[in-house]
């Protein structure tokens, strides 16, 4: 992975106007407010928006969260975001995804042990993340098992996590203290 230098700090929520502040804590898990939401609390308005899209990606769509998480994972190694990949490899690992897995998608669609479905959710995120716009082979495959808003999500699932991983990598967003490879304060 690309380290990224910090560009955006993390912003001390206790600045905040209090009606901010909560659209932010809302985002916590188990009482610890991640580091892209502190970053991205320097601007409220677009948190307050874009966190509804983002929910619905992440716990709200129709994928199995396997797939789901194939498919961040692979965006995220694609843009190289050190944050985004540590981020779900965790989640991913906690749901049952293999060290055997996480390898195999650093390789893509072409690595081996990849059923034909996980072989086309690789070439899905490989077909968009270069070519804006995913094959009809690799559509016709995920078509065999996926219905059409599942379809939808997939795409989309990939859109949101490469826009993330755009994000995170410009604006520097370092590792939560809990991560692997932190800087430890």
């Amino acid at each position: 992975m690309i380290k990224r230098k910090q560009r955006i700090p993390l912003r001390d929520l206790s600045t905040m106007k209090p009606e901010d502040r909560e659209a932010i804590e809302k985002n916590a898990m188990n009482g610890q407010v991640f580091n892209i939401f502190k970053v991205l609390a320097n601007h409220p308005a677009l948190t307050k928006r874009w966190t509804p899209f983002a929910g619905h990606i992440l716990s709200k769509q129709t994928l199995p969260f396997r797939d789901r998480e194939l498919l961040i994972l692979r965006i995220g190694w694609l843009n190289q975001a050190e944050y985004e990949f540590a981020q779900h490899e965790l989640i991913a690992k906690r749901g049952g995804v293999t060290d055997g897995d996480i390898a195999n998608l650093k390789e893509g669609p072409k690595a081996k042990g990849w059923s034909e479905h996980e072989a086309a959710l690789m070439q899905l995120a490989d077909d968009l993340f270069e070519n804006s716009v995913a094959s009809d082979a690799t559509w016709a495959t995920l078509s065999k098992t996926y219905s059409t808003e599942q379809l939808m999500d997939a795409v989309f699932t990939v859109g949101q996590y490469n826009l993330v991983s755009w994000a995170l990598n410009s604006f520097g967003v370092p590792l939560d203290d809990f991560l692997p490879g932190a800087q430890k304060k």
